[in-house]
């Protein structure tokens, strides 16, 4: 059965929708509003965007620009929040970058994200449909544009956070992002929370992308429509938040008076104080 979060127009309108929420939000803010820090470590929203526009011209089969001969050089791989090679890939992109203003950051952004689209819009069904790396693995490029959505919709939400602003989180493009955070989730509650063989977790999302989650632990974690037993731990929480923790933006300590936890509360608290899976 074709996954329909994985539809071709469906998929490439929201993308495309989401890079114009991306270039509304800084549209109109000044240098010192680009160079603001974000939850991210390391980067400011200047930084932000230009992550997106590294990935993005990657994706185009172009490399980072040459180094700015009058800015000292970085070794992106020593510092302490890249941990991986995709992570020294994005550092040397945004590093890269840096020496532009920000609002001719903006233009390039916008110049590339449109090349993008004329890409996407030539490609046909056979090349959506074939196997391509991604960070998540070899995938088709279809679910690789599902992943990208979902960096790009996350990466809004940093920028909105940092400029203390509201956006909507839900809706086409966060439901599309959603889909994509959840796949991960069943994973790192066992993984990263410890949720032991037979547990049943419920997760009560309120909010923007409100639902009902079930996950059961069996031989392997997974999502089930509801259990034969009452859940062993239910955790309520705001989506947006579960959001934030998924993506190690914030942590549980730092609201807890927004998660309600019943049951076992000594897993309960283990879980959501390892939600983070990626950053």
């Amino acid at each position: 059965m074709t996954d329909p979060t994985l539809d071709r127009t469906e998929l490439t309108a929201r993308l495309s929708e989401q890079w114009d929420a991306i270039a509304a939000l800084v549209a109109d803010i000044d240098e010192n509003q680009w160079r603001a820090t974000t939850a991210l470590p390391g980067w400011t929203v200047f930084d932000v965007v230009a992550h997106v526009v590294g990935s993005e011209s990657w994706l185009l089969g172009e490399r980072p620009p040459p180094h700015d001969p009058l800015t000292a050089k970085t070794d992106v791989s020593t510092l302490p929040h890249v941990r991986n090679e995709t992570a020294v890939f994005n550092e040397i992109w945004v590093d890269r970058l840096r020496p532009m203003s920000g609002v001719r950051l903006l233009e390039v952004f916008r110049e590339t994200v449109e090349r993008r689209r004329k890409a996407l819009a030539a490609m046909g069904d056979e090349e959506w449909q074939a196997q391509t790396q991604s960070p998540i693995g070899p995938v088709s490029y279809g679910r690789f544009m599902r992943v990208r959505l979902f960096d790009c919709w996350m990466h809004e939400l940093d920028l909105a956070d940092a400029l203390d602003v509201q956006v909507e989180e839900g809706g086409p493009r966060g439901e599309l992002g959603f889909a994509e955070f959840l796949g991960s989730v069943p994973r790192v509650v066992v993984k990263k929370g410890g949720a032991p063989e037979g547990s049943r977790i419920t997760l009560a999302l309120t909010g923007s992308l409100a639902r009902t989650l079930h996950i059961q632990v069996a031989e392997r974690a997974g999502y089930v429509d509801s259990f034969d037993e009452p859940a062993t731990v239910e955790i309520q929480l705001p989506s947006e938040l579960f959001v934030r923790l998924g993506g190690g933006r914030t942590t549980a300590d730092e609201h807890p008076d927004a998660i309600v936890i019943t049951g076992d509360e000594e897993l309960g608290q283990r879980l959501v104080r390892n939600l983070a899976f990626t950053f």
